[in-house]
C-alpha cells in the first residue's frame, strides 16, 4: 500500500501550528493553511477533519478554533513523512547492500514495490533515472537487470566527484555561523561518534550516514543537476564498499575517522584544511572503489 505522506507531513507540519496558536485560537482559513502548509485544499481538510476528530479542533468553515493542546507521540513518525522517491532510494540501497547484489540480477518491479512498501508508479521512474547511465537495462517483457559497473565506468564518475565536492566543502566552510546547516552538522558528528562506540555490531549502517554527510557538504552549493548526479554516485560508491566483503568492519571504521577529521575541518573554516581533509578522504574512497573490482 503506497502511504500518504503528503498527508502525513502537512498533519505533523498542522499539530505544530495549533500548538504555537493556542486553546481557544482561530484556526485560519482553508487557502491559508493551503498556502502555508503547501498542499491542495483537499489535504488541508483531510488534515482538519482528522484534527476535529482527534478533539483538536472544533468548529466548521471559518468558525474552527484549537480545542485542545497536542500531546506528546500524536505526530507520525518521521519515517513515514519521507517522499515516495526518498523512500525507494532507501529501500534499493538497502536491497543492494545488503542483499549482497550482483551484476545480471533481474529486477521485478510489481515483487520491488511490495518489499518496499510503495507503488510501481515509483519504482519505475526511480530504476529510469539509472537506465540513462547504463546501469539499469529494461528487457521487453522481462523486467529489469541489474547490469554492475566497470571500473572504467566508476573512475569517470569519481573524477566528476571530486571536482564538485571540494567545491561545496570550500563553500560550506565560508558559511556564516548562523547557518542551520552547522547545527545539522554538529549531529551529524554526534551520529559518527555513536557508531564508532558500536561499531561491531552496527558497522553495515555506515552507507547511510555516509551518504547523508556528503549529501550535506554538497547542499552547501545547491544545483539540481548535482542533485540528480548524485543520486549515481550513491549507488556506484556504496555498492562497492559493501561488495568488497574484505574488512568491510575495518574499512568503514577507518571511514568514519576521515569523516571527524573532514567535520572538524570543516568546523574550523580553515580552507587549506578543508582541502586537505577533503583529499584525504576522497582519495582512500576511490583506493576501496577500486579494490572493488580486484578479485584479491
Amino acid at each position: 500500500m503506497k502511504s500518504d505522506t503528503v498527508f502525513k507531513l502537512a498533519f505533523n507540519d498542522m499539530l505544530s501550528l495549533v500548538n504555537e496558536a493556542g486553546i481557544g485560537a482561530t484556526v485560519p482559513s482553508e487557502n491559508e493553511l493551503s498556502a502555508r502548509l503547501g498542499v491542495s485544499r483537499t489535504t488541508v481538510r483531510k488534515v482538519l477533519s482528522q484534527l476535529n476528530a482527534r478533539g483538536y479542533v472544533s468548529g466548521q468553515g471559518r468558525n474552527r478554533s484549537v480545542l485542545s493542546q497536542v500531546p506528546n507521540g500524536a505526530h507520525f513518525p518521521q519515517t513515514e513523512t519521507i517522499p515516495a522517491f526518498q523512500q525507494v532510494e532507501k529501500h534499493f540501497m538497502e536491497w543492494m547492500l545488503r542483499g549482497d547484489t550482483k551484476p545480471g540480477t533481474q529486477i521485478n518491479e510489481l515483487e520491488m514495490a511490495r518489499a518496499f512498501g510503495v507503488g510501481t508508479t515509483g519504482i519505475r521512474e526511480f530504476l529510469n533515472r539509472f537506465r540513462r547511465f547504463g546501469l539499469i537495462e529494461k528487457r521487453p517483457n522481462a523486467g529489469w537487470l541489474f547490469k554492475g559497473f566497470t571500473e572504467d565506468f566508476a573512475v569517470e564518475l569519481f573524477e566528476i566527484r571530486e571536482m564538485f565536492e571540494l567545491r561545496s566543502a570550500q563553500a560550506l566552510a565560508a558559511l556564516p555561523q548562523g547557518s542551520p546547516i552547522w547545527d545539522e552538522l554538529t549531529e551529524l558528528k554526534a551520529e559518527h561518534h555513536a557508531l564508532l562506540a558500536d561499531i561491531g555490531d552496527r558497522y553495515q549502517d555506515f552507507s547511510d550516514l555516509d551518504n547523508r554527510f556528503h549529501r550535506l557538504i554538497n547542499a552547501a552549493v545547491p544545483n539540481r543537476f548535482i542533485d540528480d548526479f548524485y543520486d549515481i554516485i550513491t549507488v556506484i560508491f556504496h555498492y562497492h564498499y559493501q561488495w568488497n566483503k574484505r574488512d568491510e568492519r575495518q574499512r568503514n571504521e577507518a571511514a568514519i575517522l576521515e569523516h571527524l577529521i573532514y567535520i572538524e575541518a570543516l568546523f574550523s573554516q580553515d580552507s587549506a584544511r578543508v582541502r586537505a581533509a577533503c583529499d584525504l578522504h576522497l582519495a582512500s574512497a576511490k583506493t576501496t572503489m577500486l579494490a572493488a573490482f580486484s578479485p584479491y
